[in-house]
């Protein structure tokens, strides 16, 4: 796979050469609010997940995709997906950096990769999840045609010390 591309974007491989542009986003509190992993703490941790997605897209058969978003020629964010063992179900991911936050872009880039999935590695089940005040999130799963499924507790977002609540979101095509 080299890129997929959209009416305004392109969906490159996550790689080293994105290390900075990655930084600037996974880094940001701000940016981060709601994410279980991040803010990333130092560059080490950044350069430790685009050398992951590096090594995972050179397997046969690559159980997840970290696609680094482009708008024209600037890295603009990240989609991603996780498929399960059988390779029938995903799981979605995205973050944008809040620079270009609110112009459709991670819906846009989430289509993209959901149509590359569907198409190309037969993916028929997506799945999503987000913290149950992450409104920016959940319009984009609807505007996915994803329903909302369930709300559970036991979120543990990084920089949130309480235990959050989450929604689970889920498309069948």
């Amino acid at each position: 796979m080299n890129e997929i591309r959209t009416e305004r974007l392109t969906l490159k491989p996550m790689c080293m050469d994105y290390l900075e542009s990655t930084h600037e986003y996974a880094s940001d509190p701000e940016n981060t609010t709601f994410m279980l992993w991040l803010p990333n703490d130092s560059i080490e941790e950044t350069k430790e997940y685009i050398e992951g997605a590096e090594k995972e897209f050179l397997k046969d058969r690559p159980s997840f995709y970290e696609m680094a978003v482009f708008l024209t020629d600037v890295h603009i964010g990240a989609v991603s997906i996780y498929l399960d063992e059988d390779g029938t179900s995903a799981e979605f991911g995205w973050l944008l950096n809040k620079k270009y936050h609110g112009h459709g872009y991670a819906t846009e880039a989430a289509k993209g990769l959901l149509s590359y999935a569907e198409n190309e590695l037969g993916v028929k089940h997506f799945i999503a999840h987000c913290d149950t005040e992450n409104v920016a999130s959940q319009k984009v799963m609807e505007k996915l045609g994803m329903i909302r499924k369930e709300e559970y507790g036991g979120r543990h977002n990084k920089q949130m010390p309480e235990e959050r609540r989450e929604y689970l979101y889920e498309l069948t095509v």
